[in-house]
């Protein structure tokens, strides 16, 4: 090569280099690699969605695919997508707290809505109970965005309080309640309170308190459907509520308010030049996990996919200025597709036999107890409605003799049950009957369960419209909120 030609071709790879440094170094205008940075460069959200299935991972999400696929096809082998898994944005997100790789749902909330790492049990704040960590929610109300959290359970439950509260324990229920109004959020929805005159019920009524700051509380559905934006800030609290002051599960829903409801009325009276921010929580998915009975948390995870369908009617309308994004905070359950009893076959139309929730089977459980006293129970009174509300007809030998030694336990007072390793693998402390009925219809469904309890998993996160790109990849979930904050145009604090 020449003296001449050589200078040519050290000058290109010169050249070279410093274009890959600054490429490097310059953030790219529209956006950065959620595995290197969770800076977004381009136009800002002005409507942000924030939909959190609690105990929603992988294996609810595919379980719910099947059975929507074996209600709509005659083909085995046809799972049908949510709304939510045909984002084009998808991720992984890791759930471990400060003090455990297994996470609750306060530290998992803490993290997703102010992404900052907490101890189990611990919310809005450090492990030390010195720190507030300021949510997302929080700041976007303080940019001047109008903010709505959305729940079906209690609204002083871990998730949604993450987002308005900060308490060293989830269970301070009235310190929770009081911080909904002291937060001048525009609009809760949802679940009621579990403890709106404190713990000894002999403190001032949060939900009087907070008419007195200027909130509008509802509980009646006419009511609730005829809020306008004329009404200002709102407490709307599903009426005829189940138990814990959570809404129905959707298996056991009738003319009930759904999540999707309540959904569409927050956009409705959040909506205004200014952006708004919204939270919406599947809580019950992670209830139904806890109690392993697949069949209500599939019914759930499908009402939180209807509620994620508002969102897109209202994205179909401002694409290039909303952001929606739907996650879990852990797993729940350690659910599976497959038990060792079907290999590798399911058989989820089984399950849509099944017409109530456990809770609902409990409560007959209760009356039939009330009636025939410990020592009269009979499996054969049961059989009839196992067959008609549970679809099971095919009991083997084995199936019976579980099911009469749970009934017998179940016919005991609570006291009075054995409490023993062996019994809490069986029933997890639930009504002995109804966890057995589930299990079994479960097996033979070809679904699994190996705990009562949360499990460690990485949870799946799927985004779509302005800065979604940020999500792709595996990073921890204070990361979300981290992005979310980037592309919102409020600064992590």
């Amino acid at each position: 090569m020449s003296k001449k030609k050589s200078w040519y071709f050290l000058a290109a790879v010169v050249g070279a280099l410093v274009v890959a440094m600054v490429s490097f170094a310059v953030p790219n205008p529209t956006s950065a690699v959620a595995g290197e940075e969770n800076g977004y460069y381009g136009k800002k959200a002005k409507y942000v969605f924030y939909f959190i299935g609690d105990g929603m991972a992988m294996p609810q999400i595919n379980s719910t695919e099947i059975f929507k696929g074996t209600l709509s096809s005659s083909d085995p082998m046809y799972k049908e997508k949510l709304n939510f898994t045909v984002f084009p944005h998808q991720g992984m997100q890791t759930t471990h707290s400060t003090s455990s790789f297994i996470t609750d749902s306060a530290a998992a909330g803490t993290a997703l809505a102010s992404g900052h790492k907490t101890a189990n049990d611990v919310l809005g704040v450090d492990p030390a109970n010195k720190i507030k960590y300021k949510s997302m929610a929080e700041m976007a109300k303080e940019k001047g965005m109008k903010v709505g959290i959305v729940s079906s359970v209690s609204l002083d439950h871990a998730t949604p309080a993450v987002f308005y509260a900060h308490e060293a324990s989830r269970n301070n229920f009235y310190e929770i309640a009081l911080s909904m109004s002291d937060s001048g959020f525009d609009y809760f929805a949802g679940g009621g309170l579990l403890a709106p005159t404190g713990k000894k019920k002999d403190r001032p009524d949060a939900l009087e308190i907070a008419k007195q700051k200027g909130y509008k509380v509802v509980n009646n559905q006419n009511e609730i459907m005829n809020l306008s934006r004329n009404d200002g800030k709102v407490i709307a609290i599903q009426p005829g509520l189940a138990n814990e002051e959570a809404m129905q599960y959707e298996i056991d829903r009738t003319h009930q308010l759904s999540l999707a409801d309540f959904t569409k009325k927050g956009i409705e009276l959040l909506d205004n030049p200014n952006g708004f921010f919204m939270m919406v929580e599947g809580g019950k998915v992670d209830w139904a996990c806890h109690a392993n009975d697949a069949a209500t948390t599939i019914r759930d995870v499908m009402a939180f996919d209807n509620a994620i369908a508002e969102a897109l009617k209202f994205y179909a309308k401002h694409p290039n200025e909303t952001l929606i994004v739907v996650t879990g905070d852990h797993e729940t359950g350690g659910m599976s597709v497959g038990f060792s009893g079907t290999k590798y076959e399911t058989f989820y139309n089984k399950i849509n036999k099944q017409t109530m929730s456990f809770e609902e089977l409990d409560k007959k459980i209760k009356a039939y107890r009330g009636i025939v006293g410990e020592n009269s129970a009979n499996l054969q009174d049961w059989l009839p409605i196992l067959a008609k509300d549970f679809g099971l007809t095919e009991l083997t030998a084995y199936d019976q003799q579980r099911l009469a030694d749970a009934l017998a336990q179940s016919m005991l007072d609570a006291k009075k049950r054995t409490k023993d390793e062996k019994s809490y693998l069986l029933y997890g402390g639930y009504e002995p009957f109804s966890m057995t009925v589930t299990h079994i219809l479960n097996q033979k469904a070809g679904i699994g369960w190996t705990t009562y309890a949360h499990t460690g998993v990485a949870i799946p996160v799927f985004a779509q419209g302005t800065g979604g790109e940020m999500f792709q990849g595996y990073y921890d979930n204070t990361d979300i909120a981290k992005k979310m904050m980037s592309i919102m145009g409020v600064k992590f604090q």
